[in-house]
């Protein structure tokens, strides 16, 4: 009798911004859904990102307060709408073309892939839903369909992102986790996993 061919489990952790992406879509996503008021902001918000680069600021209190400057007080059906005309503006281009050759062509049998982001879960669900992942992102804060400004639990950087990957995989084993990455920030998620990419697809 022939010998059955045993599959690996796979688990491929891909970072979004950077990583599968050419360029950082927060600002994108931000600048397309109000470009008066991104702009404003971004002058406003500059004596903050100075002091980001310099790690004299909170990346996590900068974030939310630029996200929060712009989306406060919108509708989640507008977000939404906002969201789904962003992906058709941007996809494929914003994404790596050897990213989405990879992505493409990976084995399907046998393997779950996750998007981990900290960019908000609002404008990378299209793109993870196009690519045919699971997404784990920073998640904006609704109430009676308002965005309040805030996330529900931490922003998905750093070690956050392995705990929020470690509750998603809960009870499931792996033969192998992969994991791509391109900045500090993915680093806790790289160590996390069996194998590590670091600029893989630029």
């Amino acid at each position: 009798m022939p010998i059955a061919k045993i599959l690996m489990k796979k688990l491929y952790l891909f970072d979004f911004d950077g990583t599968l992406t050419y360029k950082d879509t927060m600002f994108l996503y931000l600048k397309f859904y109000n470009p008066s008021k991104f702009k404003f902001q971004f002058i406003k918000h500059v004596p903050l990102f100075i002091l980001l680069k310099l790690k004299l600021a909170n990346t996590e209190k900068v974030k939310k307060s630029f996200i929060s400057s712009i989306l406060k007080g919108q509708s989640k059906s507008r977000i939404e709408e906002k969201s789904k005309k962003f992906f058709e503006n941007h996809y494929p281009e914003i994404i790596r073309g050897n990213a989405l050759e990879f992505i493409n062509n990976r084995d399907s049998q046998n393997t779950e892939g996750y998007i981990v982001s900290a960019s908000l879960d609002i404008w990378v669900k299209p793109f993870a839903e196009k690519l045919g992942m699971n997404m784990i992102a920073t998640r904006a804060e609704f109430k009676n369909n308002i965005f309040t400004g805030n996330f529900v639990g931490r922003n998905c950087n750093g070690a956050e992102k392995v705990n929020r990957i470690k509750q998603a995989i809960h009870g499931k084993k792996f033969d192998k986790i992969i994991a791509f990455g391109d900045t500090s920030g993915d680093r806790p998620m790289m160590d996390f996993a069996d194998e590590s990419h670091f600029e893989f697809f630029h």
